[in-house]
C-alpha cells in the first residue's frame, strides 16, 4: 500500500468543528506529521462544488474541499471515517478517494469503519497507521487519553461561551475568551497540564461582565457535521447568541465518540432511554441521527426549552424521515420548531432573517402565554 511505501506519513483529515484539535493530538503524540486543512471558507466550498457530483449532499463536497487543499499543502495519507447503516456517508470515503484520483491527486486514503463496540478493532488500525514509529499499545493509548481529555474541555468550552454570548454587556468579550482557551488547550503537549483546565474555563467565563436580562433557550438538533460545522451552519450559534438566545445541541464531539466508538457496557445508558422519546414517531434506526433528531425535539420540550432549529443538508435521507415527523412532534409537545436545509446556495443573509424572526415568534409566544396566566389566576 501506498502510504507503507512512503518515510513520511503526512495526515490529512477533514474539518468538522473543532474535532481537528483532538485527532491533530492523537497523530502528532504518535511522531506523525500532520497537516490540517485550513478552515473550511468559500474556496474551500467552490472546490468541492467544482468536483462533486450536483445530487451530493453538502457535507461530501466540503469535504472534497478540504482534501484538496490539505493535498495542496503536501500532505500524502487521508484519514477519512466510514459509515453503517442507510445513510450515504458510509459511501463518502470510495466516493472521494474516486474524485481525487481522477484529479491528479498522489495520496492514500485510509478509512477507519465504525468499530461498532469493538474498540480494539480501531485501536489496532491506529497501530497499523503509527508502525513506522513503532508506538506501542500504550503509546497510543496515552495519545488517544490526552486527546479524549482535550475533547472534554472543547465540549464544556463551547457549553460555557453559549451560556454568556447573550447576556454579554461588551459584544465580542465571549469570542475573544473562547478563541484564547481554544488555541490554550490546542498547545497542550501533556496529560499533567490539563488537569485543572475546566476550573480554568469556567473562571475565564466568569470574568465576563454580563447583563441580566432574560433569554430565550432554543435547542439545535439535525445531522451532525451542519451541527457541528460553523462555516456550514452559518454560525448558527453565534448568531443566536447575538440575538439573546442561550443554545443547547443535541450532539457534541465527545456525544459521538460514546455512542459509536466505545464498547457496548460502557456507553451512556441515558442514550438509548432518550432515542424512546421517538418511538411513537420514529420506531426504529433510519440512518445517520434522524431518529435522534425527533427524540431530541421532545427531550428538549421536557427539559423547557423555548424552541428547537432543526439544520439538515439538501437531500440528506434520515432527516428528511425526521421531518416528516417534526409537525407532529411540535404540535403534541407544545415547541416551535424551524427546520433549516443547508446547501451550498445557503446565505447568512436571508439565514439572519429568518433566525430573527423565529426568535420573535417566540418571544411573542412567551407574552402571551405569561400574560394568560396571569388572567387565569386573576
Amino acid at each position: 500500500m501506498f502510504w507503507k511505501d512512503v518515510d513520511i506519513l503526512k495526515i490529512t483529515f477533514p474539518h468538522m468543528g473543532n474535532i481537528y484539535i483532538p485527532l491533530k493530538t492523537i497523530f502528532e503524540n504518535l511522531g506523525l506529521e500532520v497537516i490540517p486543512p485550513p478552515f473550511c471558507t468559500r474556496r474551500t466550498l467552490e472546490l468541492g462544488v467544482a468536483y462533486s457530483p450536483e445530487f451530493a449532499c453538502l457535507p461530501l463536497k466540503i469535504n472534497i474541499g478540504n482534501f484538496i487543499e490539505a493535498l495542496e499543502k503536501g500532505a500524502n495519507t487521508i484519514i477519512m471515517a466510514g459509515g453503517i447503516g442507510p445513510c450515504r456517508f458510509g459511501y463518502y470515503g470510495e466516493v472521494q478517494r474516486e474524485i481525487l484520483k481522477d484529479l491528479g491527486f498522489n495520496f492514500e486514503m485510509i478509512i477507519l469503519e465504525p468499530p461498532q463496540g469493538h474498540f480494539f478493532e480501531l485501536l489496532n488500525k491506529v497501530k497499523c497507521i503509527s508502525n513506522k514509529k513503532n508506538n506501542s499499545v500504550k503509546d497510543i493509548v496515552r495519545a488517544i487519553r490526552l486527546a479524549w481529555k482535550k475533547a472534554l474541555l472543547l465540549d464544556q468550552l463551547d457549553m460555557e461561551s453559549f451560556k454568556t454570548r447573550p447576556i454579554e454587556i461588551t459584544r465580542g468579550q465571549t469570542d475573544k475568551v473562547y478563541n484564547w482557551l481554544l488555541q490554550q488547550i490546542n498547545d497542550i503537549r501533556h496529560e499533567d497540564n490539563i488537569d485543572n483546565f475546566k476550573t480554568k474555563i469556567i473562571k475565564a467565563f466568569s470574568n465576563i461582565r454580563i447583563s441580566d436580562k432574560a433569554t430565550i433557550k432554543v435547542g439545535i438538533v439535525g445531522e451532525i457535521y451542519t451541527v457541528l460545522e460553523p462555516f456550514v451552519n452559518l454560525n448558527i450559534e453565534k448568531q443566536l447568541g447575538e440575538l439573546g438566545v442561550e443554545v443547547s445541541r443535541n450532539i457534541y464531539i465527545t456525544d459521538w465518540v460514546r455512542e459509536n466508538l466505545l464498547p457496548a457496557f460502557l456507553k451512556p445508558k441515558d442514550h438509548t432511554k432518550m432515542l424512546q422519546l421517538a418511538q411513537p414517531f420514529i420506531n426504529c434506526f433510519i440512518g445517520g441521527h434522524g431518529q435522534e433528531s425527533v427524540a431530541q425535539i421532545v427531550n428538549f420540550s421536557k427539559k423547557g426549552f423555548d424552541g428547537v432549529i432543526h439544520l439538515l443538508p439538501f437531500t440528506c435521507m434520515p432527516e428528511i424521515v425526521a421531518k416528516s415527523a417534526i409537525p407532529r412532534v411540535s404540535q403534541q409537545y407544545c415547541i416551535p420548531v424551524m427546520t433549516v436545509i443547508l446547501d451550498e446556495h445557503s446565505a447568512e443573509t436571508g439565514f439572519r432573517t429568518r433566525l430573527e424572526a423565529f426568535t420573535d415568534m417566540i418571544c411573542h409566544n412567551k407574552e402571551v402565554n405569561d400574560f394568560a396566566k396571569v388572567h387565569s389566576r386573576n
